[in-house]
This record gives C-alpha cells, structure tokens and sequence, in this order.
C-alpha cells in the first residue's frame, strides 16, 4: 500500500512537471514560428555592436540609446567593458551615434551597467535621463541632466531602495519621480528560475518620489516595459510572459486604476489584433526589445545585439 501511495505521488509530480514545463514553453513562445515581414530600407545603425536594450526619441529628434546590457542568461559582445548611452539625431540623412560622456558624482563607470532609461523635460526645457542600471548585478536608478552643447550626462544622484530589486524599465514623471518594473519578486538566482518556471505572478510596479516610496501595481508574471500617454493619463504595463499589456489611469496623487488589460493575440497570423509592420526570424536581429517611431522612421533596438533603422 505505500509502494503504491509512493508511485502515485510521483505520478501526480511528473504530471505537474509536464504541465509546468508545457506552460513555460507556451508563455515563452518556445516553439513560435515567425514569418518575415519586410520594410523599405532598412539599415543598421552605425556604432550599435554590443546592444541596444531601450531607446528614448525626445521631440526634437534625439534619440538616448542605453548600450551593454548584461543580464543573467544572455549573451553580451562585450563582456569586459561597461555599458554606455549613446546619443543619435534622427534628423541627419544617414545618422550614426555617439558615446555620451558622463561627468559629476559617477565617477566609477567600471560597473556601469544600464537597462531601461526615460527622460522627462521641465518647464524650463531641462532634459534628465532617468537609467536602470545594474551595478553588480544588483539594482539602481541613476538620474542625469542632458548637457546637450557638451554632448554629455551629468550625474545627479544614485537612487536605491528595498521596492526596487530587480529593475527592468522605468518611466519619468519628473527629474526624480517616476514609475518602474520589477521584473521578478526574488533577488536569489535560483528562486528567481522557480519564479519564472512556476509562474508566480509576484512581480509589481513601483511609483518612487523623493517623499513616497510604493508599490502601485502588482501582479505580473514578468512585468517588463512601462510607458505613460503623451497626455499623462494613462500609464501602460507589458506582461511579458502573459503576453498582455496593462492599461492603468493615473491620478493626481500617482495612484494607479486598472482600466483595461489588452491581450495581444494571433500577431503572425494574417488576422492579427494589431498591424504588424515589421518582423523577421532573426537572421537580421537577435533579441528585440525595443522600437519607436520619429517622423515615419522606426528605430529597434535589441537586448545584446545590433539597432535598425527603417522607413515606415
């Protein structure tokens, strides 16, 4: 009787086995086959060699590039070096980039490690850039003015708290507030796996201010990119591994309402929920992560690899 009980634990735990690791592989989109779809001249952008993992484009067509990810589990061209923001205008006809300097109170650049970036512009039309970065694998924000004629960032601040432990991507809403993913709830490598695997939806949002520190929204299996409306009304959260993307309303003491939850469905079929303007199989890019739009122009940029740029 309790060979029996044994064997039929075991059972039921290889049952779960299968049925985990058959959902991990749907959430992942393991076994996704994509068929290309092209764009009128494309081209890499020059200088782009080691990754390409967020792109802020600001109005007047300057574009911040955060360069040199490494992450856990990808690969990186450039193990030794750290990582860089580049700058782009988007006006010139054949633009390259170029490395920003950083000068002020960052003075080690050695673990510069940067992730997701945003910039916000005050009413005296001072730019700051607001960078993810992972020093040692751990989690910051660092906060930079644009110094635009210098063709560089002044540091301003290094910002680090409990709610932020494992950063992703951020959304400025002043020179030191702002919204940001955690992408995981654990910080260990192998709880993190198991997070992943199971699909504990423990992820969360955070709204960080120099006064208020919490958490706004919660609830994701891999909370991942987050942006905010050109009006300031709404803030939008991917899921990554849920394959949705969140809606919220923002209210004037930056609390968040759930508004919505959009899941995107049938994207490489040829009814899609959303237009789809350019894909390909990897041959070109490797690891998307990133695109946006200027002026008809789409810019992607990649995790680890090279950017394009194309005509819409």
């Amino acid at each position: 009787m309790a060979k029996l009980t044994v064997l039929t634990l075991m059972g039921l735990g290889l049952a779960l086995f299968r049925d985990h690791r058959s959902s991990y592989e749907e959430r992942l989109n393991a076994f996704r086959e994509v068929k290309p779809v092209e764009l009128p001249n494309c081209n890499f952008v020059k200088g782009v060699e080691a990754g390409s993992e967020d792109i802020e484009i600001l109005p007047n067509g300057l574009a911040f590039i955060s360069s040199g990810l490494k992450y856990p589990g990808i690969k990186s061209f450039e193990p030794d070096k750290p990582g860089k923001i580049l700058l782009m205008d988007l006006n010139e006809e054949d633009p390259a980039v170029l490395e920003l300097k950083i000068t002020g109170s960052k003075s080690d650049l050695s673990s510069f490690n940067p992730h997701g970036i945003s910039t916000f512009t005050d009413e005296d039309n001072a730019v700051y850039l607001l960078v993810v970065n992972h020093p040692d694998f751990k989690s910051t924000v660092e906060v930079f003015k644009f110094q635009e004629e210098e063709k560089s960032l002044l540091h301003l601040k290094t910002i680090r708290h409990k709610l932020l432990p494992s950063l992703n991507d951020i959304v400025a809403v002043g020179p030191e507030h702002f919204y940001a993913t955690n992408d995981h709830y654990f910080i260990d490598p192998y709880l993190r796996s198991w997070e992943m695997y199971l699909g504990l939806a423990w992820s969360y949002v955070v709204y960080y201010s120099p006064n208020e520190v919490r958490v706004a929204a919660e609830g994701f299996d891999f909370a991942n990119g987050i942006n905010i409306s050109p009006d300031g009304k709404y803030v939008y959260i991917s899921e990554l591994l849920a394959h949705k993307i969140h809606v919220y309303e923002k209210h004037a003491n930056w609390t968040l309402t759930l508004l919505k939850v959009l899941r995107i469905q049938n994207i490489l079929t040829e009814e899609p929920k959303v237009k789809l303007v350019y894909a390909e199989n990897g041959t070109v890019l490797q690891g998307c992560s990133v695109a946006s739009v200027y002026k008809g122009k789409l810019l992607i940029g990649t995790v680890y690899h090279k950017a394009l740029y194309c005509e819409l």
